[in-house]
C-alpha cells in the first residue's frame, strides 16, 4: 500500500491490511509463518522551518501482529516468535536535514526515518518493524548446547561420540611459546 502525500493533504489515511507469507521480503534468515495483520493511521504533520519553509512529515501510528521463524544461533533448529508490536513513526522528506553541521542526535531524532518522492510504501515500514521486533540473537532455549564442531551433531539431541578435540595446527607455535614460558 502506497501512502501518498496528496491523499494525506486532504485527510488522514486509515489502513487495515493483511500480508500473506512471502509478500514482504524479510531476508533469508527469517520466515513469516502466518498472515501479517496491521492496522493504523497515517497523518500529515507540517513542520515550520524558518519563516517560509514548511516540511511535510508523514506520521504512521499503528500495530502489527504475525508469527516468524528464525534459526537458533547455536543449534540451527527453527524457533517460532509471536510478534505483536505497536509503532508511532515519523518520516521526513529525504534531504530535509542535510546541509546542517554535524550535531549530536537526540533520542527523538533517532526515531525519525526518511521518505523519497511523493510518499512511502507501508510494506517498507512493516518490514523494518517486524525485523526490529526480533531478538538480536535467537536461541531455542537458554541452555542450548549447540552443534558439535567436529561431527555437526545437535548436542541437545545426541551425546557426541567424537573422541578428542582436533587441534588446529596453526596454534602449535603459540603452544610451544607457552610451554617455554612455563618452564
Amino acid at each position: 500500500m502506497f501512502i501518498e502525500l496528496k491523499d494525506l493533504e486532504i485527510h488522514p489515511v486509515d489502513f487495515r491490511e493483511e500480508f500473506s507469507p512471502g509478500v514482504i521480503d524479510l531476508g533469508e534468515e527469517v520466515r513469516q509463518r502466518s498472515v501479517l495483520r496491521t492496522e493504523g493511521r497515517a497523518d500529515l504533520v507540517e513542520e515550520h522551518h524558518g519563516k517560509h519553509k514548511v516540511v511535510q512529515d508523514i506520521r504512521i501510528k499503528g500495530k502489527l501482529q504475525t508469527s516468524l521463524e528464525a534459526a537458533c544461533a547455536r543449534c540451527l533448529d527453527p524457533v517460532l516468535h509471536e510478534v505483536e508490536r505497536s509503532f508511532d513513526l515519523l518520516y521526513r522528506p529525504l534531504g530535509t536535514d542535510s546541509g546542517h553541521a554535524e550535531l549530536s542526535v537526540t533520542d527523538a531524532e533517532a526515531e525519525i526515518g526518511y521518505y523519497e518522492g511523493e510518499g512511502l510504501l507501508l510494506e517498507d515500514t512493516l518490514r523494518e518493524q517486524v525485523l526490529l521486533a526480533l531478538p538480536l540473537r535467537t536461541l531455542c532455549r537458554e541452555d542450548c548446547k549447540g552443534l558439535c564442531p567436529h561431527c555437526g551433531g545437535n548436542l541437545n539431541e545426541v551425546q557426541c561420540s567424537c573422541v578428542d578435540e582436533v587441534e588446529d595446527p596453526r596454534w602449535s607455535v603459540l603452544k610451544e611459546i607457552r610451554t617455554k614460558l612455563n618452564q
